[in-house]
């Protein structure tokens, strides 16, 4: 019997309905653990990288669990023309560790961004939702090995459950994948309609995509869960199908698209603007697991986690009156919406200061909601001219021995601070 990999990292928490629809297909599940010996995976015939919220998306989702040595493995046994299917989280690791959509090298070509929920040109809501969808398969039956039993328009009832399901694709990437038939799944209406309107859309994705294919049609990357209801059970028949059949491998790459490298620029404050730097007087989790993360690829470095607000008011904070500055600062620090006091703590600027063996990087969310929310409140608190707020999180490396420019790289390179497409990332000094 067909056996597949049911892939785990901590924090996986569907493992049990993805183990059934497997079995219901047909095929043999086995649990693959993370810290499981890696040479049982090569003897799968296929591999299910289950939803979740892996390494609690600690950095932003997916990106810790992509950089695991087990999808070094999987991303070598997809090359020998084996399925390998993501899931919510197992999309979005796909996604990071750019086995979708497949180009030169697995270089990150699109992103999975924080929901935002559109109708009628307003924003209705941004971050998890839950409910159901319909998946319609827009690309020819048999361009996957995950659509076998499904005509091209037909479209399927299945459950949603995320916060960060936009796909975010550069233009000439998707005109790519469209022409090769990649985007295999999109949302739609009732009728078969693909409109971009929640709740048909339920996370305002380009194109309204729910699931994109590699070149080779063997990865796909899928936010909707099919293995939590029968709706779901022709991608698995196809898997099944598509194992059963003498696997033809097909070139690894053939698109064209070549992601541009993202340039750092320095970070400059704005005028009429104000910083707070938020420290958690706490342990930093998340900032552990990112250097244990840069440790297990080889990256040494010391990693420390600060947030970063500016905000920007009309009056009270021009350099001309610097007196008013601190005040506002102040004022800001006692509305209570811009850290918790019982964990955090606002430290200054030199704080995160660089030195020969430090850098530190600023990065922010192209479509930063969380800062725009705040903005609404502290508007209708304070009354004092507040216009704009971002947030961004500040991330100061430092290193004892080396050269910080060359391990800089390394740790740009590896993608675990940002990804360009759904973020921007400024040397901060």
């Amino acid at each position: 019997m067909m056996k597949i990999a049911i892939i785990q990292f901590p924090g996986s928490n569907c493992e049990t309905e993805s183990i059934r629809a497997v079995k219901a297909a047909g095929m043999e599940p086995f649990e693959f653990l993370w810290n499981h010996d890696e040479r049982k995976l090569e003897d799968a015939d296929g591999y299910f990288i289950v939803g979740g919220f892996s390494y609690e998306d600690r950095s932003r989702s997916g990106i810790i669990a992509s950089l695991d040595p087990v999808m070094e493995v999987i991303a070598r046994e997809s090359g020998k023309g084996k399925p390998v299917l993501g899931i919510c989280n197992g999309a979005q690791i796909l996604v990071e560790t750019g086995l979708v959509p497949g180009l030169r090298d697995n270089v990150a070509g699109m992103a999975l961004a924080v929901n935002k929920r559109m109708k009628n040109g307003k924003i209705l809501g941004t971050g998890f939702y839950n409910g159901w969808v319909n998946a319609q398969l827009s690309a020819p039956s048999e361009a996957s090995a995950f659509t076998r039993h499904i005509q091209t328009g037909e479209f399927m009832r299945l459950p949603v459950a995320h916060g960060e399901g936009r796909f975010i694709i550069p233009d000439s990437l998707l005109d790519e994948m469209r022409a090769n038939h990649l985007t295999t799944f999109r949302y739609c209406d009732d009728a078969g309609n693909n409109t971009a309107e929640f709740p048909a859309n339920p996370n305002g994705s380009v194109f309204n995509l729910a699931a994109v294919c590699n070149a080779r049609g063997n990865v796909m990357a899928m936010m909707p869960h099919p293995e939590r209801t029968p709706n779901g059970q022709p991608i698995f028949r196809s898997m099944r199908d598509y194992i059963a059949e003498p696997i033809r491998v097909s070139p690894q790459n053939t698109l064209a698209f070549s992601p541009r490298r993202h340039a750092l620029a320095d970070y400059e404050k704005p005028t009429d603007t104000a910083e707070l730097i938020v420290q958690l007087i706490i342990t930093d989790n998340e900032a552990a697991t990112v250097q244990s993360a840069l440790s297990t690829i080889g990256i040494h470095a010391r990693l420390k986690r600060y947030t970063h607000w500016e905000i920007t008011a009309r009056d009270t904070l021009r350099p001309t009156q610097g007196k008013l500055y601190h005040i506002s600062q102040d004022i800001l620090v006692e509305s209570g919406e811009l850290f918790n006091a019982n964990k955090e703590r606002v430290v200054s600027p030199e704080t995160v200061a660089n030195d020969p063996n430090s850098v530190a990087l600023l990065v922010r969310y192209r479509d930063e909601f969380i800062g725009q929310s705040k903005c609404d409140v502290l508007k209708s608190q304070l009354r004092d001219g507040i216009e704009d707020v971002k947030k961004g999180t500040l991330w100061h490396i430092s290193i004892e021995r080396g050269n910080i420019e060359t391990l800089l790289q390394h740790i740009l390179d590896s993608r675990i601070l940002f990804n360009q497409y759904s973020q921007t990332c400024h040397m901060y000094k």
